[in-house]
């Protein structure tokens, strides 16, 4: 996958771990670090063994890595809502997305988080993870694909990187995704919706 930027997108496969270690390990060196379980249940103490195990029991898999080229970059999770319980648990997301009106349901896939290497920030990695995030899902029967970014512009301060490991409302917005709601002033839900949905799968 690509989107002229310069950067690949594949999926992450098994095969592919040392590089989802590569994007993920700086900023997770314990096991008990996030290792993007942070919308799951039943993950254990070990967050690093598994995601590890998540990725090889995949069917479909559920992450994205960013490639400059061969040099991994960028990752980000995107999977049918359904399958986050963090996300169908929040309160505040459920109301919001409840007054949005309308896509419920297995249709409406979810992106967790858009994580760039500090050595690569600034050079559009999360804009091509992204697009590839909305084509992933949209090429496996997603009718919209929803994420829960940061407003910048609504926070007093700068922010740290890790605070924006959702992404960023601008981002966002630069990739096509509107806001439907808000569940807090400086977080919108932004939505990516697509009018003929392809449900061949990859």
């Amino acid at each position: 996958m690509g989107d002229g930027s310069g950067f690949r997108v594949l999926p992450a496969t098994p095969e592919r771990w040392d590089d989802v270690v590569r994007v993920l390990g700086a900023r997770s060196a314990g096991p008990d670090a996030c290792w993007c379980q942070r919308f799951l249940d039943g993950g254990g103490p070990d967050h690093r063994d598994a995601l590890r195990i998540q990725l090889d029991r995949a069917d479909v898999p559920f992450g994205l890595i960013a490639y400059d080229g061969d040099d991994a970059v960028g990752w980000t999770r995107v999977m049918p809502r359904a399958a986050l319980p963090g996300v169908l648990a929040n309160r505040a997301v459920r109301s919001a997305l409840q007054n949005a009106g309308g896509h419920d349901g297995d249709a409406g896939w979810w992106v967790t988080c858009v994580v760039v290497r500090r050595e690569a920030r600034g050079r559009g990695v999360g804009a091509a993870l992204l697009e590839a995030a909305a084509e992933w899902a949209r090429d496996h029967g997603a009718t919209h694909l929803d994420g829960h970014p940061v407003d910048v512009e609504r926070l007093a301060g700068r922010p740290s990187a890790a605070a924006l490991f959702t992404g960023t409302e601008r981002m966002f917005a630069a990739s096509g995704f509107r806001e439907v709601a808000r569940t807090y002033p400086s977080r919108p839900i932004m939505r990516r919706e697509f009018g003929d949905v392809a449900s061949s799968g990859r």
